[in-house]
């Protein structure tokens, strides 16, 4: 397993230097977003030669691009901003062959009109769903085109917000082209804490077999939480970690949720974590 980071994490005047400060930290592969190179983070137009530029860029540094971001709101109550997402993903997804990836990161969105983090009372209703699945099964018509994989991450706020939803979407489209993003920090409701680990078990009991990435990141209370950086709250690594290893887990492992300043110390606090499960000291493969 490899540790990676939102590029996001280092905003600087050039991608150079944003992915300079990346690879100073010995860290081996990034999730990457579009605003990082000057655009949106979905943009409506992508330049070959800008594509071309990134990879270079990317793997000057020995840098991979493990996936970028295509979050938007699938689930907006306003088809017409849904539809123009859609129409973007499309654009980008055209271009990851190229940027040198074939995973693209999706949120299964919220009914909130103004924030896409923030849940919804009408996540829970049937339209809701009906929506996503209308909306999702768009999406994965354009990543068979294109041969990249959409990964989605279940997360409280979102109308997919435990594993048990998850497992029904990826049963109900079943597509090889879909696949989960797990974050350990997202999957507790209100009044969940306390069963965390029982929480970890199901997630990885239904979702293990789909995860394509995974995210780094630790939270303070339940709810709408995970906005720490990794090893500063109170999630259970070590159960989180030993999860991820038995499921035969070998990919980036993302921190995001941290500022630059918190880095270093979550990267040796992962590696410290994979030395104790067995693994080596390389912070380019923890196990």
């Amino acid at each position: 397993m490899e540790i990676g980071i939102f590029a996001k994490t280092f905003m600087r005047p050039t991608l150079g230097a944003t992915l300079d400060a990346v690879a100073a930290h010995g860290i081996s592969c990034v999730q990457f977003n579009m605003a990082c190179a000057g655009l949106p983070s979905l943009p409506s137009q992508i330049d070959a030669a800008l594509s071309a530029e990134i990879r270079s860029v990317l793997e000057s540094r020995q840098l991979r691009m493990a996936a970028v971001s295509g979050t938007f709101n699938m689930i907006h109550p306003d088809l017409a901003r849904r539809q123009a997402g859609l129409a973007r993903l499309r654009t980008l997804a055209a271009a990851c062959h190229d940027l040198g990836t074939s995973v693209i990161t999706l949120s299964t969105g919220t009914r909130d009109p103004d924030d896409m983090w923030r849940r919804h009372p009408a996540n829970d209703s049937p339209e809701a769903w009906r929506d996503l699945l209308v909306a999702l099964s768009q999406a994965l018509t354009i990543a068979e085109e294109h041969r990249v994989t959409l990964a989605f991450e279940p997360e409280v706020s979102n109308v997919v917000d435990s594993a048990a939803k998850g497992r029904q979407l990826l049963d109900e489209l079943q597509s090889p082209y879909l696949k989960v993003v797990m974050d350990g920090a997202n999957l507790f409701h209100v009044g969940e804490l306390p069963r965390m680990r029982e929480i970890l078990d199901e997630a990885f009991a239904l979702l293990g077999d789909e995860i394509v990435l995974a995210h780094a990141k630790d939270l303070s209370h339940d709810g709408d939480a995970g906005h720490e950086a990794a090893g500063t709250g109170m999630l259970d690594y070590d159960h989180y970690l030993a999860l991820l290893r038995a499921v035969g887990f070998r990919g980036p492992l993302i921190l995001h949720s941290l500022t630059e300043d918190q880095v270093a110390q979550s990267v040796a606090f992962l590696v410290e974590k994979g030395v104790a499960l067995g693994a080596g000291g390389d912070a380019h493969a923890i196990f």
